[in-house]
């Protein structure tokens, strides 16, 4: 079981129906972050899209770190830093609605992921806004953003 599957746990992926859609949804919004917070913030050539139904690998420590961080700081741009601080530090979590994942993310992260996974932008909002709080606080269970150290030992 890859560090996702235990984030997101083996079931949470039935926000859609006909399959798990949510593991490659959060793959490719790490890794879209990712690759933007090491471009400098261009956006990243959306790769041509696969098979829906294949499952994408894990990513690699660096690339949860990278995206993670990416997270936070667009989520801090848009005004909604204490949302995802909320997410990250112990205590309960805020709720964030499609349309605040969508502000927060902006225009053109969404329409790269549905490009990425073939998933409208309504549903991958709309799955956000469900996974992505859990997501980010299993994430950080010490109230902060893990080395990539700490991620390389827990993906081992």
């Amino acid at each position: 079981m890859g560090l996702l599957d235990n984030v997101l746990g083996s079931s949470s992926g039935s926000a859609v129906p006909g399959g798990n859609v949510t593991k490659p949804l959060m793959i490719a919004l790490l890794g879209l972050l990712a690759s933007r917070a090491m471009s400098g913030g261009k956006e990243a050539p959306v790769p041509p899209r696969s098979d829906a139904t294949a499952t994408p690998p894990d990513p690699s420590p660096g690339a949860v770190v990278g995206g993670l961080g990416g997270l936070l700081k667009q989520f801090q741009q848009k005004g909604f830093g204490d949302t995802i601080d909320s997410w990250i530090t112990t205590g309960p979590n805020k709720a964030v609605a499609p349309g605040q994942i969508s502000n927060a993310l902006g225009p053109e992260i969404i329409d790269a992921l549905s490009q990425r996974t073939g998933i409208s932008k309504d549903q991958i909002t709309q799955i956000l806004s469900q996974v992505l709080p859990n997501a980010v606080d299993r994430l950080t269970p010490e109230g902060r953003l893990p080395t990539q150290q700490e991620m390389a030992r827990l993906m081992s």
